[in-house]
């Protein structure tokens, strides 16, 4: 445990790394601060080992506290912040920034898409933005990915994060 522990937090230390650069480099156009919490949707799910970080971490919160309510992400706490900010999963951490990523079409074709949280449209069109100052899809989630591989000897399973909380064991379900 200790092993995988380590394995994700090495990878969530690097993550941020590339966000932090990132975000100095559209600081202007970022209005991501705490309590924003437009993207922080219900139902999300990540990846087994993330929510084994979060259960590391957060033990206590997972079994004294209840979910924020459904509708927004159940880790947000009454003044729309995270209870969770430094386990949060991979997907959180790189919200709000201009995305890069490569879309193949049906004809095999590549297509560079763009993408930015809408908040943070105003500044250079995302379109014209340089593939170095958006985050790039691919390469950390390909990370994320074998870490979880590793850890399921090839299941791939994933978790919903409003599910981690232990009251919802013993309630029924609504």
């Amino acid at each position: 445990m200790e092993n995988i522990l380590r394995r994700i937090g090495n990878l969530h230390k690097a993550i941020d790394q590339v966000v932090d650069r990132l975000s100095i480099m559209h600081d202007s156009r970022l209005r991501c601060k705490k309590g924003c919490h437009d993207c922080c949707i219900d139902d999300l799910s990540v990846f087994e080992i993330e929510a084994l970080n979060i259960r590391h971490f957060n033990e206590a919160l997972l079994k004294t506290e209840i979910p924020h309510p459904k509708g927004l992400c159940a880790f947000l706490d009454n003044n729309g912040a995270c209870r969770i900010y430094n386990q949060r999963p991979y997907v959180c951490r790189t919200q709000g920034l201009p995305l890069h990523w490569i879309e193949e079409r049906e004809n095999g074709t590549e297509v560079a898409m763009r993408d930015i949280c809408p908040i943070n449209n105003p500044g250079t069109p995302v379109e014209n933005l340089p593939e170095d100052l958006c985050w790039k899809i691919g390469p950390f989630e390909e990370q994320l990915a074998r870490l979880q591989y590793d850890l399921d000897k090839g299941e791939t399973r994933r978790v919903k994060l409003r599910d981690l909380f232990a009251w919802q064991k013993n309630t029924a379900p609504d």
